[in-house]
């Protein structure tokens, strides 16, 4: 699909997420842009109007329902567009009213509370054990602490809640790592769509053949439950969508919030000395730094009248979360500074709104809460080893993390590097 047309052209390689949302921001709560291939969709940075459209029955995520330009999966589009691995996948988080229902209900047993509160012991287990192993990195020597800390934590967790072998893990994870990199081409992405629809399906076998105490077979118990009413299709995009939701985001949250407290000395004392809790930090750090920066896409399943604005029927919509997170109308004119105590730091769309609100959030907050004031204690001298302008961000617009976070934990007396 090509275009001509003299909308804003959306940089996919995520080199400027907040300007960019800034830029945006400056032409109206929602304006057409244009997505790889030609897409035009409507981008949608304003906070209330954000949280208006999550839970408007006019907006669906169901691709093959309510976009028309998809032909069901049968378009030219639906077979080479670079981003078709974000729309095409018919699991809960794509599902349209009460299909949605119905799977999320699935779901949503592998997250309750008490599933969650239960974990904490395994958490507190696996940050303790990566501390062991960067205690014994030498004073003065660089880490990159996404690698070594922001990184597996989440991902242990998530691999354990959902069974996942160590076989598996790993191409599993390079898999879906290149998923997330959406400067990607199209021949690429068909690829790794392959390899991750491969890998999760040899997930199914080794579960259906050597069950456990996990979500995964619990899923595939409920599939049987339920009649078979959960299709194979459906059964392999949750888990997934549970798999990459369930670390991505986390991992971005560690890395984020664990920059903005290197880069803030004032806010990490404050946090280290008790006067400001870690989960306002946490909070906050969501608010600014939302780990899913944009996600495509949403469909107006008939026409919306904004006002100023006037989405037609069939149309897609991006939701901005990173936007909405620094909208100066939610959060005052300081929203683009880091400030633990401001009073809407909780105000923030960083996990989703609505029926879509994100299930695996309570499990990411605790993670977060164990592991960050465990880190910052241990390595109370812990600075960046480059200036915080030469981090370089992750090859995405919708991933918002850094592709590696370099830290000196323990310098040395002379304070070199």
């Amino acid at each position: 699909m090509t275009s001509h047309t003299s909308h804003p052209v959306i940089d996919t390689t995520g080199r400027d997420i907040h300007g960019e949302s800034e830029r945006l921001r400056a032409l109206g709560r929602a304006v057409r842009v244009e997505l790889p291939g030609g897409v035009i969709a409507w981008w949608v940075t304003d906070h209330a109007l954000i949280k208006q459209l999550l839970t408007d029955r006019r907006v669906s995520r169901d691709t093959y329902q309510h976009w028309p330009a998809w032909e069901n999966g049968e378009s030219e589009l639906a077979q080479t567009w670079s981003l078709s691995m974000w729309v095409a996948k018919r699991n809960m988080i794509s599902a349209y009213g009460a299909e949605h229902g119905r799977l999320r209900k699935l779901v949503a047993k592998a997250f309750t509370a008490r599933r969650t509160q239960a974990m904490r012991p395994r958490i507190e287990a696996s940050t303790a054990e990566l501390l062991a192993g960067l205690a014994e990195v030498p004073a003065g020597e660089v880490v990159d602490l996404r690698e070594r800390f922001a990184y597996p934590l989440p991902v242990q967790m998530i691999s354990g809640l959902l069974g996942v072998p160590d076989e598996i893990r790993g191409p599993l994870l390079t898999a879906v790592h290149e998923v997330m990199d959406t400067s990607a081409t199209p021949d690429q992405v068909m690829a790794n769509a392959l390899e991750v629809d491969r890998l999760l399906h040899e997930l199914v076998a080794v579960k259906r053949t050597r069950p456990g105490d996990d979500v995964t077979t619990g899923l595939l118990q409920a599939q049987n439950d339920d009649g078979g009413q959960m299709s194979e299709e459906e059964l392999v995009a949750t888990i997934m969508l549970m798999f990459t939701a369930g670390h991505e985001t986390t991992v971005n949250l560690f890395d984020q919030t664990i920059s903005l407290l290197l880069t803030h000395p004032a806010q990490r004392a404050a946090a280290l000395a008790g006067t400001v809790p870690w989960e306002d930090v946490i909070e906050e750090s969501l608010r600014l730094e939302a780990p899913i920066t944009n996600l495509p896409l949403r469909y107006a399943v008939e026409d919306i009248d904004l006002g100023d604005a006037f989405i037609p029927k069939g149309d897609p919509i991006v939701i901005a979360f990173a936007a909405g997170g620094r909208d100066p109308k939610a959060h005052g004119d300081t929203a683009t500074e880091f400030d633990p105590t401001r009073p809407t730091r909780r105000d923030h769309l960083a996990f989703g709104h609505g029926t879509h609100h994100c299930l695996g959030a309570p499990l990411a907050r605790l993670e977060a809460a164990v592991g960050l004031p465990a880190l910052f204690t241990r390595f109370p001298r812990m600075r960046l080893a480059v200036p915080a302008g030469e981090l370089r961000p992750l090859g995405s617009f919708i991933s918002n993390g850094h592709a590696a976070l370099p830290v000196v934990l323990t310098p040395n007396d002379e304070g070199t590097p």
